[in-house]
């Protein structure tokens, strides 16, 4: 039965999303069976706390939707995510609510936890730090950097991630709740908020040290796609191999690592 109420479940909002535009095809099938399995195979938290995370990024990726435009162009990924995008920000968690169903520990939930938080956080911070009045400063060495580019953070982004995390973190606790788990709420918003930090920030150091990076050949903006400004752009850096979903999935377990190591210390 757990595993119907997951697939309607997932259907009807991956179906919603879609009709928003919110995800493309390929990605509607790929939020129908992560939504499938993280409810079979698990609860309510395991759901919930990735419907908040879908639901609260994607109304964002809305908010100033003209002024983020010009910036989207630069970016490897848009507001409308792909099957790619689906599984690098939930394939994790999905591998996580198998482990738990085969080897229940809270030690899952814990790290499921903090890779919700890091996909969030760092969305979050994209989507809010992208409207920021002040230019973004490099990660790694303070200097200003144009806006929308990759290892670039502001005070406002910062604030949008701490915000996406705690939210997990505290949402996340309310969930398991309502699923009957045993749950210390302290311990789950301490872990969402630092899980979601560690790993936002570790998405900038990766995206501005090895992520593969391109040059516009026209305007000269550093870019993460392969085309901009209508000609084919050229590497400036970083590894040939390391796409932005491969960082976004190495912050990830940064992010669910640090959330475990936290509440393990509270």
């Amino acid at each position: 039965m757990n595993w119907a109420i997951g697939a309607l479940g997932a259907l009807l909002v991956a179906g919603a999303a879609y009709w928003k535009r919110s995800l493309s095809l390929s990605g509607a099938a790929a939020a129908i069976l992560m939504g499938t399995v993280y409810y079979g195979a698990g609860n309510v938290f395991w759901f919930g706390t990735l419907l908040l995370f879908f639901i609260s990024s994607s109304l964002l990726s809305k908010l100033g939707k003209r002024r983020k435009a010009d910036l989207e162009l630069s970016y490897a990924k848009t507001g409308r995510r792909d099957a790619g995008q689906v599984f690098a920000n939930g394939g994790i968690g999905m591998l996580l609510v198998l482990l738990h169903a085969a080897y229940p520990a809270e030690a899952w939930a814990l790290l499921f936890l903090g890779v919700m938080a890091t996909v969030t956080a760092d969305t979050w911070a994209t989507e809010l730090g992208s409207l920021s009045r002040r230019p973004p400063r490099s990660v790694l060495t303070g200097k200003r950097l144009p806006p929308g580019t990759s290892g670039g953070v502001s005070w406002l982004g910062s604030a949008a991630a701490a915000a996406g995390g705690l939210l997990i973190g505290a949402g996340g606790w309310l969930l398991a709740q309502g699923a009957g788990l045993e749950a210390d709420g302290l311990a789950y918003s301490a872990a969402g908020l630092v899980g979601g930090l560690s790993g936002a920030f570790a998405d900038s150091f990766l995206g501005v040290t090895v992520q593969r990076m391109n040059r516009c050949r026209v305007c000269g903006r550093l870019v993460e796609v392969g085309e901009h400004c209508g000609q084919p752009a050229s590497r400036a850096g970083g590894f040939a191999w390391m796409s932005n979903d491969l960082v976004n999935l190495s912050s990830s377990l940064i992010g669910g690592a640090a959330a475990w190591l936290t509440a393990a210390l509270l």
